[in-house]
């Protein structure tokens, strides 16, 4: 028995952006995600996180979403991996 774990795997270069049957709140720690669909409450307690989020529908990529929030590359692997949560959950999508 295999006690591995995989990491969601997540494409920075594909165009991404928030379902439309999510909305989201703006909250003193970063913001509540929630989806009408699913009923399902995310909790996005990182600033830059929420910008990135709230910035993917207008850029071409999530790379360059996240390039323009101001991710250093050191904490790009970070952000890849709730970025790949958000998208396991529906929460964002492929545009």
């Amino acid at each position: 028995m295999s006690t591995e774990t995989t990491a969601p795997t997540f494409d920075l270069d594909t165009a991404w952006g928030l379902h439309p049957q999510v909305s989201i709140r703006p909250e003193r720690f970063g913001a509540l995600m929630y989806h009408f669909g699913t009923r399902r409450l995310s909790f996005l307690k990182n600033p830059t996180l929420l910008k990135v989020v709230d910035s993917l529908d207008s850029h071409p990529s999530a790379r360059a979403a996240c390039f323009e929030a101001g991710i250093p590359a050191d904490q790009l692997p970070s952000y890849i991996a709730a970025l790949a949560m958000l998208a396991s959950t529906t929460m964002i999508r492929p545009r």
